[in-house]
C-alpha cells in the first residue's frame, strides 16, 4: 500500500523512504481502490462487513491462533472451511462516476439483472465493491439515475494464488 508519514513541516521526504513521491488524499483513495483495500466505516459497514469478504485475512488482520474476538467461531469456522462466496474487489467502471451521487450499498447486476454484489465506495473510474466471485468474470453494471454503467472487476495481484492441483 505505500507509506503515509507524518513528518516535521519541511522535511525532505525522499530522504527519509528513497524513491518515495508526495501524493494528496485523492491519490490515496485511487491507489487503495486499485488495490481493493477497504478504509473506515464507509468501506467496511459495522454489522455489514464480514472479516473474511473484506480480505482482512489477506492483510494478517484476523488471528486464527488468539482468544475471544466477537463473530470468533463464525469467521473462524467459514476460514478452515475454506468457502467465501464473496469478497470485496477493485472495480473499474466504464466512465467517471458521478460525485457523491452513488448510494453507498447500490446493487451491481449481471447482464441478465442478477444481483452480483454491493457498490461499496469510489471516484472517478475507480472503486471497491463486495461481490460474489461466481459473477466477476461476467459483464456488470450499476445503475445510476437510470442509466447503467459498465464495469469490471478485478483480483488484485497482492491476493495469494490458489494451489496448484
Amino acid at each position: 500500500m505505500g507509506w503515509r508519514l507524518i513528518a516535521k513541516k519541511g522535511a525532505n521526504l525522499s530522504e527519509i523512504i528513497p524513491g518515495s513521491h508526495i501524493g494528496n488524499t485523492e491519490d490515496y483513495h485511487r491507489h487503495r481502490y486499485k488495490q481493493g483495500i477497504p478504509e473506515g466505516v464507509k468501506d467496511l459497514p459495522p454489522g455489514v462487513a464480514l472479516p473474511l469478504e473484506s480480505n482482512l485475512a489477506y492483510m494478517n488482520g484476523i488471528s486464527f491462533t488468539k482468544g475471544c474476538y466477537i463473530g470468533q467461531e463464525l469467521t473462524a469456522r467459514t476460514y478452515h472451511m475454506g468457502v467465501i462466496r464473496k469478497r470485496l474487489l477493485p472495480v473499474h467502471f466504464s466512465t467517471p462516476l458521478p460525485k457523491d451521487t452513488i448510494p453507498e450499498g447500490a446493487e451491481i447486476l449481471t447482464e441478465s439483472g442478477k444481483s452480483a454484489g454491493k457498490f461499496r465506495a469510489g471516484g472517478g473510474e475507480l472503486g471497491i465493491a463486495l461481490l460474489r466471485l461466481a459473477n466477476i468474470n461476467e459483464p456488470l453494471c450499476l445503475n445510476i439515475a437510470g442509466d447503467k454503467v459498465k464495469l469490471t472487476a478485478s483480483i488484485p495481484e497482492w491476493w495469494p494464488k490458489p494451489a496448484s492441483k
